[in-house]
């Protein structure tokens, strides 16, 4: 999600995007972000200038109300989204007013088709106006940007720069939808439930139309988990899966990461086993989506259709066990996990019933930092949220299930 610099992080990127094709073109032209009624720049040398200037926010309706995607589990409780529609004027000025040449029409017209070109803003975008600056998250929201012309009538342009007491120039109106301003307020996190009551069954579904290509239909998390973790080994049904080579595709496309693992010799025609392998640095945690490539003899290559699950991270340590806070009524807890945690990726502690984030990293790391405030003294059991996967806190290998005493915390 983006953060509450996001509104200045487009305007920076549009004008980024504009200054750029205007110092390609040459001429000296300088783009500015100043209101209407304070526009006009006398100390730029050749009078060369364009505008846009934000005008207008207004709430999404369809992102009203939405939790955020992929952060908020089912039973947690968090503030909505702030969903913005941004609105700008574009407007140029030449030297001389455009005498004898038209100039401004010519600068307006190129910065029309900039937007028409971009119109969506791509993380690439974002990053390249940003390049140094890590407080600004905008090329991390999920949902795209898009720059859309707005057509005003003559009565909101006339409504407009009446308002600023500024003679009427000739401009173009964009919207740029939608920006998801996250809340600053905690999520609430609930433990998870460890014990249903009752017969909890249902029915069971089955097809006899069976196709001839590899085809999975579920995946088997070892005792019955809700996510994967690296070192586990996965079961994936389906019909069709003989082959003399076979090769297991793990594919997370937020992050742009694909991984090609063998599958173990335990296999037959309708069940394949494949081990992650316990190699932090090849996968992050996240949502995955599995597939398995089929190559027979004499037979062209097949890819089967994919199945999601996600991996969760590993709480290797938390240091230290006992912390105790500090005049500001603060504790600082740092977590070891697995895999290694990369400077985008979205990073939270789950502190009992509570959301803290971790601390900005610059470097890719399997060390990640919280600063924790106004936290009573008590025992806690801990979680990582990273992409929206958490570490999984319960112990299934035991029956009932149990809370991992190795993830529990005493703030003093």
């Amino acid at each position: 999600m983006s953060n509450a610099l996001s509104i200045a992080a487009v305007t920076t990127t549009l004008r980024f995007l504009l200054q750029q094709r205007f110092d390609i073109e040459g001429g000296g032209t300088v783009v500015t972000t100043k209101p209407l009624d304070k526009v006009r720049d006398n100390s730029i040398s050749n009078g060369n200038q364009v505008n846009l200037f934000l005008y207008h926010t207004q709430i999404h309706p369809g992102w009203r109300n939405m939790d955020i995607p992929d952060q908020v589990k089912p039973g947690e409780t968090a503030q909505p989204l702030l969903p913005l529609n941004l609105y700008y004027l574009l407007t140029a000025y030449s030297q001389n007013d455009d005498y004898p040449e038209p100039t401004s029409h010519r600068l307006l017209g190129l910065a029309m088709r900039v937007l028409h070109d971009h119109s969506t803003l791509t993380p690439a975008d974002i990053k390249a106006a940003l390049p140094a600056n890590t407080d600004y998250d905008l090329d991390q929201q999920v949902e795209q940007m898009r720059i859309s012309y707005q057509a005003l009538s003559v009565e909101e342009s006339f409504n407009l720069w009446t308002t600023f007491q500024s003679p009427y120039r000739i401009s173009a109106a964009y919207e740029v939808s939608v920006v998801l301003i996250e809340s600053g307020l905690p999520t609430k996190t609930p433990l998870p439930a460890i014990r249903r009551q009752g017969d909890d069954s249902g029915p069971i579904l089955r097809s006899d139309l069976m196709s001839f290509l590899p085809t999975l239909l579920s995946v088997q998390l070892p005792n019955q988990q809700a996510s994967a973790r690296l070192g586990d080994i996965l079961i994936l049904n389906g019909y069709n899966l003989d082959s003399e080579s076979i090769v297991i595709l793990f594919t997370n496309t937020r992050r742009e990461i694909t991984v090609e693992v063998t599958s173990l010799p335990e296999r037959t025609a309708t069940d394949i086993r494949v081990q992650l392998p316990d190699d932090g640095t090849q996968f992050l945690a996240g949502f995955y989506t599995v597939a398995v490539r089929i190559t027979r003899t004499g037979e062209q290559t097949r890819t089967s259709n994919e199945l999601p699950f996600s991996l969760a991270p590993r709480i290797l340590d938390i240091i230290p066990r006992q912390a105790a806070r500090d005049a500001n009524q603060e504790v600082t807890l740092t977590l070891v996990c697995s895999p290694q945690v990369q400077p985008e990726q979205r990073v939270a502690l789950l502190l009992g019933d509570r959301e803290v984030l971790a601390q900005p990293r610059t470097t890719t790391t399997d060390r990640l930092e919280f600063r924790i405030a106004g936290v009573t003294p008590g025992e806690y059991f801990v979680r990582s949220r990273i992409d929206g996967v958490d570490s999984l806190l319960v112990d299934r290998t035991v029956t009932p299930p149990v809370f991992d005493q190795n993830q529990k915390v005493t703030i003093l």
